[in-house]
């Protein structure tokens, strides 16, 4: 007989909501996207081959006067993967846009005004290093071309405070079949945006612009590494990190890339933004782990945005049955900060 185990977040399916309810909140998403900021979106561009609870801040009005449509904004909700459940609430989304970490506008976490200024259309992707064939694509291409979904993940930030997130985007390990990389890539090292004119924190001189962050080929091709393009079933908006980020629910906050331009296979390991700036304290695999204290604070405990509760911290943010086997053998290696 053949028995089926089902993934410790998968729904069991008495505790499954309503098909009314679900269609419900379908139908009042899809009304919120259409009076929303758009943001977030393959083709190959023609060229294959060559966080407090303050209220939402208005965008900057010049941000996207003469910018492009976002031509995938029409997609939004994506569809619920039922199988990715939480313990928590949903962070409220006025907390969560407004409470951000975007070090490219200000080390502040009052950004989401500041980062309007991003110019999200055109916006293309380059993909080169270690695969068959370099090339760059579109953002609207992309999205149209990857399969689309929503999922709900912990967001834990290395500074001891979490969200709860509903995310829509499309798997890592699309984009990474998409690539092609060659047996010889050994990294995925992704790269964001550089333009000083209108990220006010790139002109700090001090910081080594631009923000490059890593991953394992085996953790770039796990099932729970997901590429971003919406939140809240709408397109990205700008202070999330639109159009393209990364998230890694098992790791520090810091991993998880915003606004990606670049995306290399490599054989080295890459060095990554913070751990060139200091890293005693940020090192390259940054794991969740309540038992290692950042060398200035306890990673023990977490303030749950919006709630006014401190929990306790969970290894690999609550998902260590899924990824600890990905560092089996690792022991010398500094895994959890």
């Amino acid at each position: 007989m053949f028995y089926k185990r089902p993934r410790r977040w998968e729904l069991k399916e008495r505790d499954a909501t309503p098909e009314s309810v679900f269609l419900n909140r379908r139908r009042l998403l899809a009304g919120a996207a259409v009076g929303a900021t758009a943001v977030g979106t393959i083709a190959l561009s023609g060229r294959l081959g060559g966080s407090g609870g303050a209220k939402l801040m208005p965008p900057a009005e010049a941000a996207a006067d003469d910018a492009p449509p976002d031509l995938t904004a029409q997609y939004y909700p994506f569809e619920p993967n039922d199988r990715f459940v939480l313990d928590r609430e949903i962070t409220d989304e006025a907390i969560a846009s407004t409470y951000n970490n975007f070090y490219e506008f200000g080390s502040h976490k009052r950004i989401s005004r500041e980062a309007q200024a991003l110019q999200i259309r055109p916006w293309e992707i380059k993909v080169d290093g270690e695969v068959e064939q370099e090339f760059t694509i579109g953002i609207d291409d992309l999205v149209k071309r990857m399969p689309r979904e929503e999922r709900l993940y912990r967001f834990r930030c290395v500074e001891a405070w979490s969200m709860a997130v509903p995310w829509s985007g499309f798997t890592l390990k699309a984009f990474v079949d998409m690539a092609r990389p060659l047996s010889s890539a050994k990294y995925v090292r992704m790269e964001t945006f550089l333009n000083r004119k209108v990220a006010s924190g790139q002109r700090q001189f001090w910081y080594p612009w631009p923000y490059v962050e890593g991953l394992t080929i085996e953790e770039a091709t796990h099932d729970l590494s997901f590429m971003v393009t919406g939140v809240y079933g709408k397109p990205l908006a700008k202070q999330f990190g639109a159009p393209l980020r990364l998230a890694v629910p098992w790791k520090y906050g810091f991993k998880s890339i915003k606004s990606i331009v670049r995306i290399s296979f490599t054989e080295k390991r890459p060095v990554s933004f913070w751990e060139e700036i200091q890293p005693a304290e940020y090192g390259f695999w940054a794991n969740v782990n309540p038992d290692v204290a950042h060398p200035r604070w306890s990673q023990a405990t977490e303030q749950v945005l919006g709630t006014g509760e401190r929990v306790p911290t969970l290894p690999y943010n609550g998902y260590g049955e899924e990824v600890a086997h990905l560092y089996a053998g690792l022991e010398g290696e500094t895994l959890y900060r």
